[in-house]
């Protein structure tokens, strides 16, 4: 088995960076996947904020317009206590996880400094990670981006449509078939 894989997708807001996780963990079906995917929340009259899924269905608010408690992010209110009881659990190493699939490391977030030490255990443990960091920003979204061993690709316009099936590649070669269900492997 080759070297596990560590692959960061990151892009301006908007281009389909969780569109492309979805495609990936729709296309590798039977894997034992944890982490979460962030979502928006929409109301009568747009974006009312964001909450987090984990892979298994446990959901969970990021941010809302309209709250006053917690640390703010634009117009949004940050609930760090709601995030970290859905997103650390889904973020604890679990020999029986083939694949910590990770939708996003952004400003919200990294508010949390458990969320930051949960992504540095996963970066730290031989396991594999598929993660979608902001294109920009300081603190632990750079040192994320620069972290040794990762592969950094970004999602633009021109290779979104292609990039689920070269994430998918990726992995495949880079998980060999040992952990790979029956119907992925070669």
């Amino acid at each position: 088995m080759t070297a596990l894989p560590r692959i960061l997708l990151t892009g301006v807001p908007g281009v389909g960076k969780t569109t492309v996780v979805r495609e990936v963990v729709a296309r590798l079906p039977g894997l034992d996947i944890s982490g979460f995917l962030s979502e928006e929340a929409r109301g009568a009259h747009g974006r009312t904020g964001f909450h987090v899924r984990t892979w298994d269905g446990r959901l969970g608010k990021l941010a809302r317009t309209g709250s006053t408690g917690g640390p703010r992010v634009g117009r949004y209110a940050v609930d760090l206590q709601a995030f970290e009881s859905v997103a650390l659990p889904a973020l604890a190493l679990d020999p029986a996880v083939a694949l910590y699939v990770v939708d996003e490391v952004g400003k919200m977030e990294c508010l949390s400094t458990a969320f930051e030490e949960a992504m540095r255990q996963l970066l730290a443990a031989p396991v594999p990670l598929l993660a979608t960091v902001s294109l920009r920003g300081g603190g632990f979204m750079a040192e994320l981006r620069r972290w040794p061993g990762t592969k950094l690709l970004e999602v633009t316009r021109n290779n979104r449509d292609a990039m689920p099936e070269r994430v998918v590649e990726l992995l495949q070669a880079s998980l060999g078939t040992a952990r790979l269900p029956d119907e992925l492997r070669p």
